[in-house]
């Protein structure tokens, strides 16, 4: 790890409350910002330690082994963060390469999967041998794929369940002990895509123990993108197996010419090269992070969440699915004009994602009510004028 005095070594600092928090971000100045299952906007102390880089780099004033080494501190500070040892944290450029990694060493056996995934957490099990590993679409009901019907596509011979803890479409979140439950009885793995919650919702590792738990760090967590991670169980670290070697897939200190693959027994076997800068980013991304207490921002994300769910409904929008205990909720406009809200909201200065007759917005602990109270308002504005008389 860095030396404690290091530019890239992350500060003991002070917990923040909401409003501190808040200030950490000059973008909110201008935008009400509930966009961030896209992505969020930068934090103050991501950006300066992006831009003290960048001022190293155009001055020549850098050391790349201490950049390098950034992505082995993120590695510490991320499993601090998730309350596991390092040994079993492997650092990726997206959660796209930790399926596909875990992919690549399963056992023959279906894998189930929801129809409706988000691609990432669909495509790498596609991409297998169909005879080998059949995949098992679940579709879904109602705008969602409830888990009963996960479970009940899980048999004897089940290789793997993949599933998101937030699905950006809908906002629905799976129960996580009916599936691993249902995993264990078979003797399935679970893989956990976290990346549409992880910053603002709580996940017990130790309760839940999925197989694998992958996290990109570009959305709640604040992170540049191309900052990643994915957890492994202990007993399932000896069968991964690297799916893009290269001078990373070897213990530190690293060799560059030559000699043997000689994997480590920890989780880095399947590290893949770091992006340098994005690294850097996450460092200090998770420190702010770290800053804060978790049950005040689950609670706070999932009351504006309510809040603007309910509200939307009040002004004639239609549920997509039963709202849950989440931070993402999902509306859909029927009659109204898809354009014109999305037009509305722009000019509003707020950021939230309208697709077709879908309005979503996404909390983040940097939100407040006048966020709420001003996307509402918008949206109220965007109304038909014979609904809104």
């Amino acid at each position: 790890m860095t030396e404690p005095d290091s530019p890239l070594a992350p500060s003991a600092a002070h917990p923040l409350d909401q409003a501190g928090f808040r200030a950490q971000f000059d973008a909110l100045r201008t935008w009400a910002w509930l966009d961030t299952p896209g992505s969020p906007p930068g934090a103050t102390p991501v950006l300066q330690a992006l831009t003290s880089t960048l001022g190293d780099w155009q001055r020549g004033e850098f050391s790349w082994r201490d950049w390098d080494w950034a992505a082995e501190d993120a590695r510490e500070a991320f499993a601090g963060y998730a309350g596991v040892e390092s040994s079993r944290v492997a650092v990726l450029g997206s959660v796209a390469e930790g399926a596909a990694t875990v992919a690549a060493s399963l056992p023959p056996g279906p894998v189930v999967v929801a129809d409706d995934e988000f691609r990432s957490t669909l495509f790498p099990w596609l991409a297998l041998d169909p005879e080998r590993n059949p995949v098992v679409r679940v579709p879904s009901r109602g705008g969602f794929t409830p888990t009963d019907d996960l479970v009940a596509a899980v048999r004897e011979g089940t290789a793997l369940v993949a599933v998101s803890d937030t699905l950006t479409s809908n906002g629905v979140r799976p129960d996580f002990a009916a599936l691993r439950e249902a995993t264990d009885a078979v003797g399935a793995r679970l893989f956990v895509d976290l990346t549409q919650s992880y910053g603002v919702l709580p996940f017990d590792i130790d309760a839940i123990a999925p197989d694998f738990v992958a996290v990109h760090g570009y959305k709640w967590m604040l992170c540049p993108r191309g900052a990643a991670w994915m957890i492994t169980r202990p007993d399932r670290l000896a069968e991964l197996t690297p799916l893009l070697p290269s001078w990373k897939s070897t213990a530190p200190p690293f060799g560059y010419f030559g000699g043997e693959l000689d994997l480590p027994s920890d989780a880095s076997r399947i590290d893949t090269s770091p992006a340098w800068f994005s690294f850097i980013g996450a460092l200090a991304a998770i420190d702010l992070l770290s800053r804060l207490d978790r049950t005040a921002v689950e609670q706070h994300v999932t009351r504006l969440a309510a809040r603007w769910w309910e509200g939307a409904q009040e002004l004639g929008f239609t549920p997509v699915t039963p709202f849950q205990r989440t931070h993402i909720a999902v509306v859909d406009a029927g009659a109204f004009d898809g354009e014109a809200i999305a037009r509305h909201l722009l000019e509003a200065g707020v950021k939230a994602q309208v697709s077709g007759s879908r309005v979503r917005v996404g909390v983040h602990y940097f939100n407040d009510d006048d966020d709420i109270d001003r996307t509402l308002a918008a949206m109220a504005g965007a109304r038909p004028q014979r609904q809104a008389d």
